[in-house]
């Protein structure tokens, strides 16, 4: 187990639990319990919670033995139970990490849980350090006689308190790696005043393994205190927050940080330096499940970097047993507008809410009619309960005859899921993917649904062209090619245009062959866009969206964050009648249509509110007689 353990410190992502008095509290323990005696009176509790953030991914859990201290468990009167209470929640963690492991095949660890000794700040001056370091060693040897991989000291509140117990580790267990987090204050200062900066090279110097922070006032002042730690030690970082503070509702302290929130900072903590991230109050296995998909998606994304990115279609073919696909010309009749540089016009129709699709296949035959190339259905766009998208590409294809782009999103399916989707697309004769991370339920009806996430955007074209190259996977054969054409998605408009235009490159690397994009209001952003991926051009089909209100385009600007320019606002905002706001919306894709017409290869017309004939209209194509 050493040498597994030993791999964890060597630079790779580790994911930790989250917080377990949280948990247990909200099983019913009251909060002047001793939550380290439940180890012993309610062993089962303990292991529910333990199993719960396994099942969420942690590859790391703490034992609940954070304040099995002799000074914490002396104010119970539980002085003489530091051994027992430890030896047992070691092993509560320890079956725990075994009956999951085996069951889901993982592999996990169990870390040594020592919180800080709970003195304030002037009695532990007053106590011997002598006598602190005492304390702590008595809890680790318990620890290290269970047989944890590792010790985690966290919330310290003083660096005097930290050193003493890296040096008690050193003392009782040498063998064990020891991981040291600091609690800070809103500047990111250590509660006595110690700076991250000091901190870590104190900690450092003393002989810690890692340090970091944790605890403290949520997910941004943790993140600061990061990146003051990096350029002030070497050692590998951890980044373990709460989440954020605590509102007393009802009586009740509820830490309102959302999953999601957590999640976008597990990536930031990564960015910054931090190898080791986790949570401390308030989070929950549906925040650690969530941090885990967005770890995945940074992987999938780094994935795509440097020599290992080029593009896959190299990597699978000089496999044996590779195919080689046919060219994009000859896979459909997009395949073949595109790859002959002509205007490619697209419409999208969103799916049903039902399981009528007549209104649907109505809009796509009249479209057909007025001589637009495909159509292109959106997979429950804003995370809504839809028609699968898969569903209606077939029944338009089959009733109306007209091609359609499958928007194909990783929101929903794991990636068996979506291997099984696409082959099955492939068999049906759907040849058009447009590769997507998907909205975040979130945003949807139903915000408590589980989103998957096992890759992104960058995972789902890499998928794809596997298997456009012969292979699933698991990089085993599937005998021929399933001749999809990959398009990705691109937005101009968004405020960290650097980092789009990245995610953008790593898609092309990943072997998209064409780009779609958000609806675009103003041309200079759309030009910037194009200018900044000269480097990896390819074939670009402009997004736009016919306003029908002052309404929608304030929706657009305010909900669905697209840079829409002032001007396009007045102008819609001057229309007094509901017909006159139509025109002018009308009006303004057209235009927009004509101005981008010599800079893209094709646009694709959103139909908001299933106006198909409007879609059509800003196309310019008319009805045949």
């Amino acid at each position: 187990m050493s040498a597994a353990v030993d791999k964890l410190f060597e630079g790779r992502t580790v994911l930790c639990d989250g917080a377990m008095g949280t948990m247990l509290y909200s099983c019913g323990v009251f909060i002047n319990r001793c939550y380290d005696e439940l180890n012993v009176t309610q062993p089962e509790t303990v292991r529910t919670v333990h199993e719960q953030y396994l099942q969420a991914g942690a590859q790391v859990i703490e034992t609940n033995t954070f304040g099995a201290n002799a000074y914490r468990l002396e104010r119970y009167g539980l002085r003489e139970k530091v051994k027992e209470f430890n030896l047992a929640g070691v092993k509560i963690a320890r079956q725990c990490v075994t009956a999951i492991g085996e069951k889901q095949g993982t592999e996990a660890f169990v870390a040594g849980a020592i919180g800080s000794l709970g003195m304030n700040l002037k009695a532990l001056n007053k106590t011997g350090l002598d006598k602190v370091r005492a304390a702590f060693a008595e809890q680790m040897a318990a620890l290290a006689e269970g047989g944890v991989d590792l010790l985690i000291a966290e919330t310290m509140m003083s660096v005097d308190e930290a050193e003493q117990a890296v040096l008690a580790a050193r003392e009782v267990a040498p063998q064990l790696k020891v991981i040291v987090m600091m609690t800070v204050n809103e500047e990111g200062n250590c509660l006595d005043g110690t700076t991250p900066e000091v901190a870590a090279q104190r900690l450092t110097a003393v002989g810690a393994d890692v340090v970091g922070c944790n605890c403290s006032v949520g997910p941004a002042t943790v993140l600061s205190v990061i990146e003051r730690m990096r350029a002030a030690t070497s050692l590998p970082l951890a980044a373990m927050p709460n989440a954020g503070m605590p509102r007393n509702i009802e009586g009740r302290n509820i830490y309102m940080t959302s999953p999601e929130y957590m999640a976008s900072f597990a990536r930031k903590f990564v960015r910054a330096g931090a190898s080791w991230v986790g949570g401390c109050c308030g989070t929950t296995p549906a925040h650690i499940r969530a941090m885990r998909s967005a770890l995945r998606v940074m992987e999938a994304q780094d994935s795509g970097e440097g020599e290992q990115g080029k593009r896959a279609g190299a990597a699978v073919t000089a496999r044996e047993g590779g195919v080689e696909p046919k060219p994009l010309r000859e896979r459909s009749l997009i395949g073949r507008l595109i790859a002959d540089g002509e205007f490619v016009t697209m419409v999208e129709i969103v799916s049903p809410k039902g399981i009528d699709s007549s209104k649907e296949i109505a809009g796509a035959r009249l479209l057909a009619a007025r001589g637009v190339h495909a159509i292109n259905v959106p997979d429950s766009p804003r995370a809504s309960a839809r028609m699968s998208a898969q569903a209606l590409c077939l029944q338009v294809q089959q009733q109306v005859g007209i091609e359609t782009v499958l928007h194909f999103t990783c929101r929903d399916r794991n990636v068996l899921g979506m291997q099984s989707d696409l082959l099955g697309a492939a068999s049906m004769g759907l040849k058009n993917i447009l590769c997507l991370t998907g909205d975040p339920p979130k945003m949807g009806n139903y915000p408590d649904a589980t989103a998957v996430f096992d890759t992104d955007a960058i995972g789902v074209v890499k998928i794809v062209n596997g298997l456009n190259h012969g292979y699933d996977i698991g990089h085993n054969p599937i005998g021929v090619s399933t001749g999809f054409t990959i398009a990705c998605a691109a937005n101009p408009g968004v405020q960290d245009i650097d980092h789009e235009v990245r995610r953008f490159a790593h898609k092309v690397e990943a072997g998209a062959e064409y780009g779609i994009t958000q609806p675009v209001f103003d041309l200079r952003l759309l030009e910037a866009f194009l200018r900044a991926i000269e480097g990896f051009r390819i074939p670009i089909v402009a997004g736009i969206w016919p306003l029908t209100s002052m309404r929608n385009a304030e929706f657009m600007r305010n909900d669905l964050k697209v840079a829409v320019p002032d001007e396009v606002m007045e102008r819609m905002a001057a229309q007094t009648t509901k017909e006159g706001a139509l025109a002018e919306g009308l009006k303004i894709a057209q235009e927009m249509l004509l101005s981008v017409r010599g800079e893209v290869q094709g646009v694709q017309v959103s139909a908001p509110f299933g106006k198909y004939a409007a879609a059509a209209d800003v196309l310019g194509l008319k009805e045949e007689a």
